[in-house]
């Protein structure tokens, strides 16, 4: 069973409308939150909203304001910045489609939707989308009012549905042109090239598994403050050793060396799990077969 759709809506494209309903793709993990302390007690900083006039203040007398001169602002009220909006919260309005590699990933701001048909008018249409934009290679840009603010989004097929990427606007991106000046012109000769190119054929992955790479900062902090909770002794870890400066051309052959001997430990691995496998499995069958006799 599904979780909670995050929202309804319509995917509008001209005169067609899809409706659907839109999951968040981004888990929320159990992260470990650290609070602020006084260090010479251990007793928790608290934050209070005060005005230098009267003092603490409840949160419902609280408005928000712009400072447009000094210590002058201009009272903002929520209802009035709906009034701005031009689009309904429910629409999530196609402005086009682009070919899916000319859209930088630097804009995708992490957010996602998967989004599904939402009741059996919505199946047609959306498979209809589905499979013109997979077949095509496209994704479709446009925006949508999310989190109370209109928002940029790329819609795109991703194993059989449609994602939806919230975009970062290009003004809030700093372009690469801003530092270019810092690469120099090196000269690179025939070797230093030749080499590098098999070190970056010999590193190449093969089966790459995105799932095998998991964050252990909680796991770590969490290992942590048991230890503290139980008052044992935080033992440091060794500081890496810093890479030493060698010549160019010696780093790369030892570093190709060294590439080579991964590549071949990694396939002679997956060989063993491979003949590993089906030993595995005939143990099983015997076992059974002994079991049923």
């Amino acid at each position: 069973m599904p979780p909670r759709s995050s929202f309804r809506g319509f995917l509008r494209l001209s005169l067609v409308s899809v409706p659907v309903r839109g999951f968040t793709a981004n888990k929320t993990t159990a992260e470990v939150r650290l609070n602020q302390l006084h260090k010479d007690c251990n007793n928790r900083i608290r934050y209070k909203k005060v005005c230098p006039e009267h003092g603490e203040v409840a949160t419902d007398e609280i408005v928000s304001g712009f400072e447009h001169t000094k210590d002058q602002y201009v009272v903002i009220d929520p209802s009035e910045v709906q009034k701005l909006r031009k689009k309904s919260e429910k629409s999530v309005d196609i402005a086009g489609f682009i070919p899916a590699d000319s859209l930088d990933p630097m804009y995708f701001s992490g957010r996602m939707y998967y989004l599904t048909p939402d009741g059996p008018a919505g199946q047609k249409p959306y498979q209809l989308l589905h499979e013109a934009m997979q077949s095509e290679s496209l994704y479709a840009v446009g925006s949508a009012i999310l989190s109370g603010r209109e928002q940029m989004v790329a819609i795109r097929p991703v194993d059989g549905l449609l994602g939806m990427s919230v975009l970062t606007y290009a003004e809030k991106v700093r372009t690469s042109a801003e530092f270019t000046d810092e690469v120099a012109d090196a000269k690179l000769t025939k070797d230093e090239r030749k080499l590098t190119k098999t070190l970056v054929d010999a590193s190449k992955l093969e089966d790459f598994d995105y799932s095998q790479y998991k964050d252990g900062y909680v796991g770590e902090l969490r290992a942590l403050i048991d230890l503290k909770i139980e008052g044992q002794e935080i033992v440091s870890a060794p500081d890496l050793e810093e890479p030493k400066v060698i010549n160019l051309m010696e780093a790369l052959k030892a570093s190709v060396e060294g590439a080579k001997k991964a590549k071949t430990s990694r396939k002679a691995s997956d060989k063993v799990k491979t003949k590993m496998a089906p030993s595995a499995k005939s143990r099983t069958a015997a076992k059974a077969k002994k079991k049923a006799g």
